[in-house]
């Protein structure tokens, strides 16, 4: 996250943003800025934050982030904790799902070219807190395939996007978060310890993919790659039985899932 530099002048002064945003910028428009700066920064710090961390992230004054917060709690997209510290809003779940469902329609054409390349089921998915959500699914044609409900959340350290998301973090990130969610067995495959998990994020960073091999359903076989350059950390991913999608399968589809990928990113950034 950029954070931004006061000048002289005072509360209101001018900023500076370190990621380009140019001097002289309409009141308005500058507040619109900081409005949307600091709500990422609560999401970055998990959706609870308070104001001398705001400060202390954005580089804001007290007394512009105090006025720019009352506004976000007046119109629902902040709430004040008893704590008095600050939360994310209800207001942002409705924008949420809608931006969601925008992003799955953005995504299915991607999804599609992999089910008739691959021939098997595709996926796109993101973190959510401390889990994984599905926003997006083509089915495969064959009788038998995978079927993940749109909106399900999963545990990341057994599943192939949870995987692939996990490993576009830092380890002491990642592991913080398999270790709050205690990593329970899905199945006798599953990895259940941060130290081995350690060990997976090394190896899909080195490889460029993820693999879930039966360690959350039992017979089935998951291909995953992150979605690197979007406007947010996604993971794009194929599975089916383990009957169809054998390793050769997967190393001849690892570079499809890839391509598919960087173009998802591409068309994103595109949209927004």
């Amino acid at each position: 996250m950029a954070t931004s530099q006061t000048a002289a002048g005072g509360a209101d002064a001018e900023l500076l943003s370190a990621d380009g945003v140019p001097r002289g910028r309409s009141g308005g428009v500058q507040s619109l800025d900081r409005a949307f700066a600091l709500l990422e920064i609560m999401a970055e710090a998990g959706g609870e934050i308070s104001l001398s961390q705001l400060a202390e992230s954005s580089g804001l004054p007290l007394p512009t982030i105090h006025r720019i917060i009352r506004t976000l709690v007046a119109s629902g997209y902040v709430r004040q904790l008893p704590s008095r510290r600050y939360a994310l809003g209800p207001r942002l779940i409705g924008l949420g799902e809608s931006a969601s469902r925008m992003l799955g329609t953005w995504a299915r054409p991607h999804l599609a070219q992999l089910v008739d390349e691959l021939g098997e089921t595709a996926n796109l998915a993101m973190l959510d807190g401390d889990k994984v959500v599905y926003v997006a699914q083509v089915p495969s044609a064959h009788a038998m395939r995978m079927f993940t409900e749109v909106g399900r959340r999963v545990l990341p350290h057994s599943a192939g996007v949870g995987k692939a998301l996990l490993a576009q973090l830092p380890d002491r990130e990642a592991l913080a978060m398999v270790r709050r969610t205690g990593m329970p067995a899905a199945t006798e495959r599953t990895i259940t310890t941060p130290e081995e998990f350690a060990g997976e994020l090394a190896r899909i960073r080195e490889r460029g993919y993820a693999i879930d091999d039966g360690e959350q359903e039992i017979g089935v076989r998951c291909l995953a790659v992150p979605v690197r350059g979007g406007p947010a950390m996604m993971a794009v991913s194929i599975s089916g039985p383990e009957s169809r999608m054998t390793w050769a399968f997967v190393e001849r589809a690892a570079p499809i899932v890839q391509r598919v990928a960087m173009a998802l990113a591409c068309d994103l950034n595109n949209q927004s």
